[in-house]
């Protein structure tokens, strides 16, 4: 299973955005504290989130802490990042790739980044713009990771395909 771990993250919209991808492929989601929103059964009820049943989500209090109770994260990991030196077609996804992504405001820490330089991958973009919408980026990368893997688990064809 593919995870997307949200370092950070600001904007509520971007969240539910990427909560449903998520729920619509069967990719846990990891959300790193702090968040910039409430995601308490109340709020997400309030928000209209219909799918949120859908979403296996886990909140961490850190990195850190993802790390202690997901070692496998570090296997297998991949850091969206605008700063990389490689395109996201450059990289090979496991179907169980961690996927991370940064804040919104300042992407992801300069030190996390540099620890696992060799996974920093990024969407290419003309010159002068300062990045995609984060939900926009999650989105790619998921389907991305799983078009490699043939999308395990995933219906290949709608109804059209009946008639």
């Amino acid at each position: 299973m593919l995870h997307v771990v949200l370092v950070e993250p600001e904007i509520p919209p971007n969240c539910g955005n990427i909560a449903r991808t998520c729920a619509a492929t069967g990719s846990r989601l990891h959300l790193v504290e702090p968040l910039g929103f409430d995601v308490s059964d109340r709020a997400v009820k309030r928000a209209g989130l219909d799918y949120w049943h859908l979403v296996r989500v886990e909140v961490h209090p850190s990195l850190e802490d993802l790390f202690s109770r997901h070692p496998e994260a570090g296997e297998d990991l991949w850091l969206a990042t605008t700063k990389a030196p490689r395109p996201y077609s450059a990289a090979r996804f496991s179907p169980d790739s961690w996927l991370f992504f940064g804040k919104e405001t300042a992407g992801l820490p300069l030190d996390f980044r540099e620890k696992y330089r060799e996974r920093c991958v990024r969407l290419p973009m003309v010159g002068g713009a300062r990045s995609l919408n984060l939900a926009n980026s999650a989105a790619v990368l998921v389907y991305e990771a799983l078009r490699q893997n043939g999308f395990p688990g995933l219906l290949g064809a709608g109804e059209m395909a009946e008639a």
